[in-house]
């Protein structure tokens, strides 16, 4: 079995079965390879052998980005993925806090770099005749290195969703191990085809994606996510397996659904962030497996689902997994809850998820060993994702280390609030945040996004609180935005620090407010007003 990425690729380099689909046109593996090795020959022939050998890519989800993946992997050097959804400043800190010493772009995202300050930095765009040259010119490939199973394959940014992203660095052996182990969960082979629409910059598409292309020998179908495309380009390529990450399950359903639906070819859809109404849902609706597990960028932490886990959890952690205080350094107490479900000891069983084990796949952030020291303390790896587990040991989100809330003297974290308002019907996406408030220190408030043709009045919303009987009072959002949508990362993740930064304010949509501090749910008229 292959230990590296570059012996994965060489073992396909002759194979003639279908590599990648895209629009009207295929590509077998020999093809694709053939490009790929070009590709590598090329860039290696260009770069300076004595600046790491860093090739930044700021492409879309097209054959060019699986053939500049392809290639790191066959040349021996790292492919830095850039999120092409940053802008200016930002996007150029990417680039220079990677090392990149070239940019492969097309003419879609070459605009992205006019302007910017990329000393030293060569930009090829793959849509030009220097690029075709460049190909047509290629020599032998001679490999940057022999690859290693530790050594860094690609550079792969955190989302970015509470602080600036930062280079994680991804083994040639973490992307196998991720691939291989979703091939034999699922029996995807050479006869299957995944459908690849989560950005490819992203860790996501590259381990519960392109890994299992690569893996098995399946077709890969690249693709822009598009919610009223999907079972389209589903039924066009004849995908089998798909991934996904954060909400595109919810921006699917949220699409008027047909008798037909079912009838397609998907088996599987894997990846994370879905709701347990997500879940069932789109099972339902298309007729496939959905499995939705608990990883980030990192790949330090891992949960996994499993039959008979509870509504609300995420499964079970692999063995290291723990829940943690990170002011006592001691595992925090089994969670206990009352015969509605509420958390009974929130104070003492919410705390941080770790990997008791260490950095467990974790390489490190690229040249930022401050904030890599900051995740491996105590001989641990700490997450940052606040959780609880019960005693059966499923393990329960409570959302990041900064969605705790001090309301009123008692202590809430956003995802148990967040797990309540989705089972309103009329809801499509959800996020609770703290907003400051200079008399109990913080209130709740919640963005929320309703299905297409739904309504939601301020009476029905509290009716629905006053109905959920594991909700506390104190967790009652004070602050309502109704929304057309929420802004999201590029791997459609809410970004609640932009929600954080603008307040109690209605944005582009409906602001509702508790005007009174008496107890919610006395049938004392709607405690819920519009406001400004």
């Amino acid at each position: 079995m292959a230990d590296t990425v570059q012996q994965a690729l060489r073992a396909r380099l002759g194979q003639t079965g279908t590599a990648v689909v895209y629009g009207d046109r295929a590509w077998t593996w020999q093809e694709h390879l053939g490009r790929a090795s070009a590709q590598a020959a090329a860039l290696l022939t260009l770069a300076d052998p004595n600046r790491p050998m860093h090739v930044g890519t700021v492409l879309g989800n097209t054959p060019d980005m699986l053939e500049a993946l392809a290639a790191a992997g066959l040349g021996g050097y790292v492919l830095c993925g850039i999120n092409t959804t940053r802008r200016g400043d930002g996007l150029a800190r990417d680039i220079s806090r990677a090392d990149c010493q070239i940019v492969v772009t097309d003419r879609q995202h070459r605009p992205l770099l006019d302007g910017l300050d990329l000393l030293g930095v060569r930009i090829l765009d793959t849509s030009t005749p220097e690029w075709a040259d460049l190909l047509a010119g290629a020599g032998e490939l001679r490999p940057h290195r022999e690859a290693e199973a530790m050594d860094t394959f690609m550079m792969i940014f955190t989302s970015g969703t509470s602080g600036d992203p930062k280079p994680v660095r991804v083994a040639h052996l973490m992307v196998l191990f991720a691939g291989q182990n979703l091939i034999g969960r699922f029996g995807i082979t050479d006869r299957d085809v995944c459908y690849l629409s989560m950005p490819l910059f992203h860790s996501n598409a590259v381990l519960a994606g392109w890994s299992v292309g690569v893996g098995s020998g399946a077709a890969m179908a690249p693709a822009t996510f598009s919610a009223s495309r999907f079972l389209g380009d589903v039924r066009r390529y004849g995908a089998t397996y798909m991934n996904y990450v954060g909400k595109p399950l919810a921006y699917v359903l949220a699409t008027p659904e047909r008798p037909e639906d079912r009838d397609n070819p998907l088996r599987v859809a894997f990846g994370n962030e879905a709701t347990d109404r997500d879940i069932e849902e789109f099972a339902r609706r298309f007729d496939c497996t959905v499995w939705d597990g608990f990883g980030s960028t990192e790949n330090a932490v891992i949960v996994t689902r499993e039959p008979g886990t509870p509504r609300g959890s995420i499964g079970r952690g692999l063995e290291g997994v723990a829940v943690y205080d990170s002011a006592t350094v001691t595992e925090c107490p089994a969670a206990e809850f009352d015969d509605t479900g509420a958390l009974l000891n929130a104070d003492e069983a919410i705390g941080e998820l770790v990997n008791t084990h260490g950095a467990g796949f974790f390489s490190g952030y690229y040249n930022d060993p401050q904030a890599t020291d900051e995740r491996l303390r105590h001989g641990m790896f700490w997450s940052g994702d606040l959780a609880y587990k019960d005693a059966d040991g499923w393990i329960y989100l409570a959302g990041r280390t900064a969605d705790w809330m001090r309301v009123d003297g008692e202590n809430l974290t956003a995802a148990p609030i967040e797990r309540i308002l989705q089972r309103l019907p009329a809801l499509s996406r959800v996020a609770v945040y703290a907003v400051p408030d200079a008399h109990v220190g913080d209130q709740v408030m919640a963005a929320l996004v309703l299905q297409d043709g739904a309504e939601l009045t301020p009476d029905r919303f509290e009716e629905f609180l006053a109905a959920q009987p594991d909700l506390s009072p104190k967790a009652w959002p004070r602050h309502v935005r109704i929304a057309p949508d929420l802004p999201v990362t590029a791997t459609n993740k809410i970004l609640k620090r932009e929600l954080v930064r603008q307040g109690p304010t209605p944005g582009d949509g409906v602001l509702w407010t508790r005007r009174d501090r008496r107890a919610p749910g006395t049938g004392e008229g709607c405690a819920y007003v519009a406001t400004d």
